[in-house]
């Protein structure tokens, strides 16, 4: 049977062989860096318009998902690193239609928000250079991402350690100048007390519906989390860097999504236009009257931006090279140059060179169109990891219990809270009108992966039953 017809059994090694570049510091930061993006610095401006002061409550909730998420993602990584990561653990899990779906609904996620980094950090460089184009800096991002993942996966840790440093310890110091201001210690500034938070409607001051509303912006600002798994089959000691990783999910989310909005929301009214005009951490440091506060946030989430293209270009062509090693995609996406898969990066950044083009032709539309396109993909990938781990930590503990680093808390208990929090999701979404477009346009996403990965896997079923049958006949004759 060809490899490139059927998937690698379950007990063979089922990634091509890449490097082992990736420094013990460099997996830290990534997963360090990873909760720090343009989510939480831009977006969450528009959950607190619709929350309120209870955008702390729905960053907990939502955080409190994705930590599940983390813990038995990092449960099932640790005891089987893999560069194609829950799409390797849901082919284990459920078969090869759940893999191939899940992966290939991933790398498009990834590809596609390549993209929408790309204009994103267009923008910010077109308000510090007027008149210069738009698409001519996504070209530039692209290139210089797509040359920098094609070189050593070594380099591709030091962008991202660097990236994640800088974001880390403006996140650091933005936290500490808030806790001064809020107990009144920063210069000419007063503490707030309770004022904004109980103020101006209360601490939910649109109802049940903002936080709705809050909640669903904040799940989809944890997203990128995922990719230190990615990474960890690259690292020198992959066990030990994913374990690491999992196990310091808890503060990291506490205190730089939650301890960020709970700062905000106490220092400024929550009602203030700034809040969405210029973003929360603008607004705030604005408010503060912290000199150029907003030039020194740009270039944070400029950083922000580009350390998420880089990450996503590696991460999607490691999922597309994992795959085709399980005979889930073409061969020649596949090969391996230098312990790098060149090929895989190229095809997984060609959305990104084609958002040159889209930012050229539809400069108005083309991010609300891309955003709509990739919705929802997250959550699917969320609810095939948790299925999963259903599945493989009872195998585990029937066959390598010595493999389970890394335990999910009170399995299955936790893991069945985490997939009816995910469901409650998709019904929050269908309420609204805007989340409605994204879950339909995810839905034919990923309808269509399955059912191809469905026919691909009967196809590759029968093709392995007439090899037998002809094996058999040979047999019989001689």
């Amino acid at each position: 049977m060809s490899r490139t017809s059927a998937p690698a059994p379950v007990d063979q090694p089922v990634d091509a062989p890449l490097s082992h570049g990736l420094k013990q510091r460099h997996l830290s930061m990534i997963a360090l860096g990873g909760v720090i993006g343009a989510g939480l610095f831009v977006g969450s401006g528009a959950g607190i318009a619709a929350a309120g002061p209870s955008i702390v409550i729905a960053y907990a909730i939502s955080g409190l998902l994705v930590m599940l998420v983390m813990r038995m993602l990092g449960e099932m990584s640790a005891a089987n690193p893999a560069s194609g990561s829950f799409s390797v653990h849901a082919e284990r899990a459920i078969g090869p239609w759940a893999g191939f779906t899940a992966g290939w609904a991933f790398w498009f996620l990834l590809c596609v928000a390549v993209g929408l980094e790309g204009i994103g950090a267009a923008k910010i460089m077109t308000g510090w250079l007027p008149g210069t184009p738009e698409w001519a800096w996504v070209a530039l991002f692209m290139l210089v991402f797509c040359a920098t993942n094609l070189a050593a996966v070594k380099n591709f840790g030091e962008f991202e350690f660097w990236f994640a440093a800088l974001k880390v310890g403006a996140i650091a110091l933005f936290l500490g100048i808030g806790v001064l201001a809020i107990l009144g210690i920063l210069p000419g500034t007063d503490a707030p007390g309770t004022a904004n938070l109980t103020g101006d409607g209360g601490f939910m001051p649109n109802g049940s519906e903002g936080l709705v509303v809050g909640l669903l912006a904040s799940v989809f600002a944890y997203g990128g989390l995922e990719t230190v798994t990615i990474a960890a089959a690259e690292s020198e000691q992959p066990v030990k860097g994913v374990a690491k990783a999992v196990r310091t999910a808890m503060w990291r989310i506490a205190l730089f999504y939650i301890g960020s909005m709970a700062v905000i929301v106490t220092l400024v009214p929550w009602g203030d236009p700034k809040v969405v005009e210029k973003g929360p951490y603008v607004a705030t440091l604005d408010h503060l009257g912290i000199p150029a506060a907003g030039q020194i946030m740009n270039v944070v989430v400029l950083v922000a931006l580009l350390s998420a293209m880089n990450a996503n270009v590696y991460g999607a062509s490691r999922m597309a090279c994992s795959l085709v090693a399980r005979g889930q995609g073409p061969k020649a996406l596949g090969k391996v140059f230098g312990g790098v898969p060149r090929i895989a990066v190229l095809v997984s950044s060609v959305f990104g060179f084609a958002c040159v083009l889209l930012s050229y032709w539809r400069p108005n539309d083309v991010f609300m169109w891309l955003l709509n396109m990739i919705g929802a993909v997250i959550l699917v990938v969320w609810i095939f990891i948790a299925v999963s781990q259903l599945v493989l930590r009872r195998k585990l503990e029937r066959e390598a219990p010595e493999k389970l680093v890394v335990k999910m808390w009170l399995y299955p208990g936790l893991t069945w809270v985490a997939l009816a929090g995910m469901a409650a999701v998709f019904v929050l979404m269908a309420r609204e009108a805007d989340t409605r477009t994204q879950l339909y346009y995810t839905g034919g996403l990923v309808l269509a992966l399955a059912v191809v990965g469905y026919i691909r896997q009967v196809a590759v079923a029968a093709k392995g039953d007439v090899q037998a049958e002809a094996v058999d006949a040979e047999v019989g004759k001689g």
